[in-house]
């Protein structure tokens, strides 16, 4: 059974830092690509980004790009979420989900099948 934890999410103000973990409780998820989606109250989920099972290749929503960074510990398991520069409208719940398709990157929640159970990120002003 493939479970992902996320953690790491909290209060913070605008401006601030913030590293999200994804736990994987799966031996070959290195075999997958992993992305990160998030929703605001009221708002559809959307996509963050996304890193290929080798971390070679890496995708950012252009909300995002240049302030997130993910990245992948294929020893020790984590994928993470690094969000430097946190706006207000950052604020949302984060999931981190496995895709188990051929593509690198996949960007729509239909092409991954396993997901968390979400970790809260508030950015205050």
């Amino acid at each position: 059974q493939v479970q992902l934890v996320e953690s790491g999410g909290g209060l913070v103000h605008a401006g601030d830092s913030l590293r999200l973990s994804c736990d994987i409780s799966f031996r070959t998820f290195t075999l997958y690509a992993m992305g990160w989606f998030r929703q605001a109250p009221g708002k559809e989920r959307e996509f963050v980004g996304a890193i290929s099972w080798n971390g070679a290749n890496l995708i950012y929503a252009d909300s995002v790009q240049g302030r997130f960074t993910i990245s992948r510990d294929n020893v020790k398991g984590p994928v993470h979420l690094q969000m430097n520069s946190l706006k207000v409208e950052d604020t949302a719940v984060y999931y981190c989900a496995m895709s188990p398709g051929n593509l690198a990157t996949p960007a729509r929640p239909d092409e991954y099948i396993h997901w968390g159970q979400g970790t809260q990120v508030t950015v205050s002003s």
